[in-house]
C-alpha cells in the first residue's frame, strides 16, 4: 500500500468514527430527552422542541463551515468543532430549567455542522469515480443516532440520566485527539486555488443547489427527525420501556446511517438520479402503511355488532421502519453523488448550504410531530407529516429533474 492510498484509508477510518461520535451526541436528546420531559413535565410540543434544539444550531452552522473548510481545511475546521463542543456537553449535567436545557443543546448542537466539513475533506482524498463510495463510508456515520440508544439508556439505567453527559464528554475529547493524530491535511491545498467568498455565497441561489437542498431535507430532514422521535413514539403507542423502545428505534437508525455505503455504491454505479427516484417511492409506500391511525370498528351486520381492530402491531411497524431507513440511508448517498459529480471544486460550500436544508428539515419534523400530537391526539399523524412531504417531492423531482443525466 503506498503512501497516498494508506494516508487516504487513514483519513476515512479517522473521520468517519469521529463522525459517529459527532451524530451519536447530536442525537442525544432522542433518548435523554424521555428523562427531562418527565422531570420538566413537558407537553409533547416543549419535548419537540428540545430534541430539536441542537439539529438547528448544527444545521444553521454547516454553510459556514462549508466555506471555511473549502478556505482553510477540513483537518483544522472539523478538529476545532468538536474541541468547542465538549464544554457543552459537559455542562449539560448542570442544566436544571427548561431554558437552560434550550441554550446548552444549541451549543452542543454545532457538532452536526461536522458533516459539512467532513465530507468534503474525505472526498478530496479520493478520484471521483470512488467519492459516492466513500462519501457513503463517512455518512455512515449516522449511526451515530443508533449508538446512541445503545449506550444511552445503559448509562441511564445504571447511573441516572446525568451520567450521559459526562460519559459523552469524555468520548468526544478523547476522539477529538485522536481524530488529530490520525488525519493528514488535504492533498494539494496548498497550491489550489482558493475561491472568493463572494463566489461561494453566490452558490447558495444556484437553481441545482436549491434542487438538491429539497430532496436532502426529506431523506435527511427525515432521518434526523424520525430518529429523535422514535423513543418517544414507542414508549407512548406501544407501552415499551425506554430501553427496549430504544432498541428498537435503533432497527431504523442503524440501517439508516450504515448502509449509507452501500447508496454510495449503488450511486457510483447506477447514478444519481435512477437511486434517488426509486428512494422516494419506496418511501412513499411504508409511510402511506405508516400513516394508518389505531382504528377500533364496530360494524352493525344481521347478526349483531361485528367489532373489528385495525392497525400496526409493533413487529409490523418495526419492520416498515427499517425498510424506510435503508431507503433514506440510500438517498442520503445518493443526492450527495449529485454534489460530488457537479461541484467537485465547491462540495464545502455546497454541501453545507444542502445540509443545511437537511439539517432544517430535520429541526421542523420533531417540533411538528409535537404539534400535530397535540392538536390531533393521533400519533401517526407524524407519518402522515411524511407521506405528504414524499408526495411533494415525487412531483418536485419528477418535473425538475427528469431531464438530468446522471444515469
Amino acid at each position: 500500500m503506498n503512501s497516498e492510498v494508506r494516508k487516504s484509508v487513514t483519513v476515512l477510518t479517522s473521520s468517519t468514527i469521529a463522525f459517529v461520535i459527532c451524530f451519536m451526541i447530536w442525537m442525544v436528546f432522542a433518548v435523554l430527552g424521555l428523562p427531562i420531559k418527565q422531570q420538566l413535565h413537558l407537553n409533547e410540543t416543549e419535548f419537540g422542541l428540545l430534541t430539536a434544539m441542537p439539529v438547528l444550531s448544527g444545521s444553521l452552522i454547516r454553510v459556514p463551515l462549508g466555506i471555511w473548510a473549502d478556505r482553510f481545511g477540513g483537518r483544522i475546521v472539523f478538529f476545532l468543532l468538536m474541541l468547542v463542543c465538549v464544554p457543552a456537553v459537559w455542562l449539560l449535567e448542570y442544566a436544571h430549567t427548561y431554558s437552560q436545557f434550550l441554550w446548552i443543546a444549541l451549543w452542543l448542537g454545532l457538532v452536526g455542522g461536522s458533516f459539512s466539513v467532513g465530507t468534503p475533506y474525505v472526498a478530496k482524498w479520493f478520484r471521483k469515480e470512488r467519492q459516492g463510495l466513500a462519501m457513503g463510508i463517512f455518512g455512515a456515520g449516522n449511526a451515530g443516532a443508533a449508538l446512541n440508544k445503545f449506550l444511552a439508556p445503559v448509562l441511564i439505567t445504571a447511573y441516572g440520566w446525568q451520567a450521559v453527559p459526562r460519559v459523552y464528554a469524555v468520548i468526544l475529547l478523547v476522539i477529538t485527539l485522536l481524530f488529530w493524530f490520525f488525519s493528514y491535511p488535504e492533498p494539494k491545498l496548498a497550491n489550489a486555488k482558493q475561491p472568493s467568498l463572494k463566489a461561494q455565497l453566490l452558490l447558495m441561489k444556484n437553481p441545482q443547489v436549491l434542487k438538491y437542498s429539497q430532496l436532502y431535507s426529506v431523506v435527511f430532514g427525515g432521518y434526523v427527525g424520525i430518529s429523535l422521535w422514535m423513543v418517544s413514539y414507542y414508549v407512548g403507542e406501544y407501552h415499551f420501556s425506554l430501553t427496549q423502545a430504544a432498541l428498537l428505534a435503533a432497527c431504523f437508525s442503524l440501517p439508516g446511517g450504515v448502509l449509507r455505503a452501500f447508496g454510495g455504491w449503488l450511486s457510483d454505479k447506477y447514478g444519481a438520479y435512477k437511486v434517488t427516484w426509486a428512494v422516494m417511492w419506496v418511501c412513499w409506500i411504508a409511510f402511506f402503511l405508516l400513516s394508518y391511525p389505531q382504528t377500533q370498528m364496530s360494524i352493525r351486520t344481521v347478526s349483531g355488532h361485528l367489532d373489528m381492530h385495525i392497525g400496526l402491531n409493533a413487529t409490523v411497524f418495526t419492520i416498515l421502519l427499517f425498510v424506510v431507513g435503508v431507503a433514506l440511508a440510500i438517498g442520503k448517498a445518493s443526492v450527495f453523488k449529485f454534489i460530488s459529480d457537479e461541484f467537485p471544486e465547491d462540495m464545502g460550500t455546497v454541501s453545507g448550504v444542502v445540509g443545511l436544508a437537511g439539517g432544517l428539515g430535520g429541526f421542523l419534523l420533531p417540533i411538528m410531530f409535537g404539534v400535530l400530537v397535540d392538536w390531533t391526539g393521533v400519533r401517526s399523524s407524524s407519518f402522515m407529516l411524511m407521506f405528504g412531504t414524499v408526495c411533494i417531492s415525487l412531483i418536485w423531482m419528477h418535473f425538475s429533474l427528469k431531464n438530468q443525466k446522471h444515469q
